[in-house]
């Protein structure tokens, strides 16, 4: 029974355009490649081993013994499995299912001028260069298109104007909001002293980090916002997005990455116009080379006729 049904399957995907089943496989590769990515290095990964593992195996047995007319009961018995199976998929997969809808929509930072969002980078990284040479610990939460309130606890509504001198007092120690995070929205600080939820220890790259960067990773995995981290006892700067951490060297990287995230246009110009620089340094310094002959010939002065009268005249004396 088992090898008919076998070569009934077979004799099926012969029937099949070469060409139809190729673009089917391809749908599916990158479907099963996007959710592998998706869930990688979090909870779900080892969940979604897990039952992919057991439902082939089940799906498998199920349909083997399920043809048969002896065990028609267990092939009845998978169908019905199957619909509490997505159900259960839907409550496992909660948190996971809520991110990815959060991300197809996802639109660009927020709706300022390119002049502001310049200002706000030019100000975050001036803090952190500072706080980072003072080894004062900070966390600050750049909020984009997903509004942070959903995912975040209490903290002191603000609404300041941001600036650098104000977020180095926020992160003086001492100070009664210096401990927890503070979010920007647009170019205000909307609030200080905010919790924020902690990544579970597992998903941290590096065990050693502490309770700050848990915390950038857990909420940059709740929503689109990106998360500038200093470190209180080495003083490194850190970028959280997307769940993952980035180390930056210094604040100037630190001004690239957050330029590059919050305003891809300022890079783009800024690329533009160094490459403008370098053809016209290049194009000055080839100017004068373009007729060396001509160089070598105006060395030279021509002869006058007086001169060539004398020169006449020398010869005719020897």
């Amino acid at each position: 029974m088992f090898f008919t049904r076998l070569n009934d399957l077979f004799t099926r995907l012969a029937a099949y355009s070469g060409l139809v089943v190729a673009f089917e496989l391809a749908i599916i590769w990158v479907c099963v490649y996007a959710i592998v990515r998706f869930v990688q290095g979090t909870r779900a990964a080892g969940a979604l081993k897990g039952l992919l593992v057991l439902g082939v195996v089940v799906g498998i047995a199920a349909r083997v013994l399920g043809g048969a007319e002896v065990f028609q009961r267990i092939g009845l018995l998978y169908d019905r499995l199957l619909a509490f199976l997505a159900i259960g998929l839907v409550v496992i997969f909660q948190p996971e299912l809520r991110r990815a809808l959060v991300r197809l929509g996802e639109t660009p930072f927020f709706r300022s001028s390119p002049k502001e969002i310049a200002l706000v980078i030019d100000e975050i990284c001036e803090a952190c260069k500072n706080l980072s040479r003072a080894r004062f610990g900070a966390i600050i939460v750049i909020e984009r298109s997903i509004a942070v309130a959903g995912a975040v606890e209490g903290g002191t509504p603000m609404n300041a104007e941001l600036s650098s001198r104000l977020l180095q007092t926020i992160f003086f120690p001492g100070s009664a909001l210096h401990d927890l995070a503070v979010v920007i929205k647009g170019k205000r600080i909307a609030a200080a002293g905010v919790q924020l939820p902690l990544a579970e220890p597992d998903e941290m790259p590096d065990k050693r980090l502490g309770s700050r960067h848990r915390a950038a990773v857990g909420v940059s995995k709740e929503c689109d916002a990106i998360v500038v981290i200093v470190s209180e006892e080495s003083g490194q700067i850190r970028i959280a997005e997307r769940g993952r951490l980035m180390l930056v060297a210094n604040s100037e990287e630190l001004e690239i990455e957050l330029k590059k995230r919050l305003h891809p246009q300022a890079i783009k110009k800024a690329i533009d116009d160094a490459i403008a620089a370098a053809a016209a340094e290049s194009g000055s310094d080839e100017s004068p080379a373009l007729n060396p002959a001509n160089e070598a010939t105006n060395a030279f002065e021509p002869i006058g006729t007086d001169q060539a009268q004398e020169e006449e005249f020398g010869k005719g004396a020897a």
